[in-house]
């Protein structure tokens, strides 16, 4: 599921995103190129078809909210889609809209392809479309489908296989040419994928979250886990008892110096961790916590860790490593044009606060009704023993001996019924 805020970075172009628009900024030293805003409550091109729910009712209408962005490998393109099910592509050099067109259903995640002549989404109902960009007005074509929502799409660096991840635990490693034909299930998260990376600069290798609180390292092609790492055992039990709101909501990497960073569900923490390409793991390096709420982190190659957070004061922070730790980079001329553009457009970011990333609505409901029929159970033995006891009670206070059986063979002085103990021995014989 998308943020409620969210960056995307190429290059030293930033943009930050909040409801229905967004901000495209330089990182650069000089601000030559200005500031470029797009809202999409102005696009035009609205959805044909309606989503329905269980009972065949419309669905509420969208509100132009920003699901997700990215930009193209080389950061000519940019696309995004919104809640009103449309998808809106970009020219970036200079900006300018190239389309707007409908989707079938609102849209979780999407991607360039490598030779950035599509766009895949991947949609709440569990279908990849692909869309042209050399033909911006071109229909989507149906890809691959699942059985459950995805949340994820990502596609190999020679565009050979589309990766693909789902609420049902799963990761597929499909053919992009023929997507029916699938090389590799990626198997062994127990909760929803949430994200899926491939690692930059190493091509063989899958970066996975779930909501089973683990970050995984995959040879995907072959489906084989290379590492698991279990991100509840790296915090302080008191911190965060527990998995959920442990599944990431971005896998970001940094190729100058190897290091992921891992932003969790609704937690104000960044795992740090190193690649060693060479053994194939993980190493755990740090942990960055912070006052406020984290809405997204992205990794500038000559910069750092830029990290966008809810705090007015300060919404984007540039993290650095220092003598091996990281740490906030003094505010600098380009920091404070940033979160000076960023407070100017405090109404952007102002509909994200407090706002849930819908991540913990995936999680399995756990039913135990084990636990109710043993209760269920007890109660009814208690009954019946209850029952038991009356009933001896009450023979008892008539007269009978709890001795006497419930059950007894006939006897001939009385008739073949048993006499009951202190009445009167009356005669038993035939009537005349």
């Amino acid at each position: 599921m998308a943020s409620a805020a969210g960056l995307a970075l190429c290059g030293q172009v930033l943009v930050v995103r909040g409801g229905s628009r967004f901000l495209a900024i330089s990182t650069a030293d000089s601000d030559e190129g200005g500031i470029f805003t797009y809202d999409c409550s102005t696009a035009v091109e609205k959805s044909a078809q309606e989503d329905k729910g269980e009972d065949r009712q419309p669905t509420e209408q969208g509100t132009d909210r920003i699901l997700a962005s990215t930009f193209s490998k080389s950061g000519s393109y940019f696309a995004l889609t919104d809640d009103s099910k449309r998808l809106i592509l970009f020219r970036t050099k200079p900006w300018q809209c190239l389309s707007v067109r409908a989707v079938v259903r609102r849209c979780t995640a999407l991607t360039f392809t490598a030779s950035e002549e599509r766009v895949l989404v991947a949609d709440k109902s569990g279908d990849v479309y692909s869309f042209s960009v050399l033909e911006p007005n071109g229909l989507g074509r149906l890809e691959l489908g699942h059985l459950s929502m995805l949340l994820d799409v990502s596609v190999s660096p020679d565009d050979r296989f589309v990766l693909t991840a789902d609420r049902d635990e799963k990761i597929r490693v499909s053919w992009a040419a023929s997507p029916h034909s699938i090389e590799a299930f990626c198997l062994g998260h127990m909760e929803f994928v949430s994200r899926i990376s491939v690692v930059p600069g190493h091509p063989e290798l899958l970066l996975s979250s779930s909501g089973d609180g683990t970050l995984r390292l995959w040879e995907y092609r072959s489906g084989r886990q290379l590492q698991c790492c279990d991100l509840a055992s790296l915090q302080e039990p008191a911190e965060h008892p527990g998995h959920k709101g442990l599944a990431a909501s971005r896998i970001t990497f940094w190729g100058l110096e190897s290091c992921v960073a891992l932003l969790c569900d609704c937690v104000p923490v960044i795992f740090i961790f190193q690649l060693d390409a060479s053994r194939r793991q993980l190493v755990f390096r740090q942990q960055l916590t912070f006052p406020h709420r984290v809405w997204d982190v992205v990794f500038e190659e000559t910069q750092g860790l830029w990290v966008l957070q809810d705090c007015r004061d300060a919404p984007l922070v540039l993290w650095r490593p220092v003598d091996g730790q990281w740490q906030p980079a003094p505010e600098g001329a380009v920091s404070q044009r940033l979160c000076g553009h960023l407070r100017a457009n405090w109404a952007m970011l102002e509909g994200s606060l407090g706002a849930d990333d819908g991540f913990r609505s995936l999680y399995k409901a756990t039913l135990d009704n084990m636990t109710s029929y043993l209760k269920k159970k007890e109660e009814r033995l208690q009954q019946h023993q209850f029952g038991d006891d009356g009933l001896a009670h009450k023979l008892h206070s008539r007269g009978y001996s709890e001795a006497t059986p419930s059950c007894t063979a006939p006897n001939s002085s009385t008739g073949g019924y048993p006499r009951r103990s202190g009445s009167a021995n009356y005669p038993v014989g035939p009537v005349s």
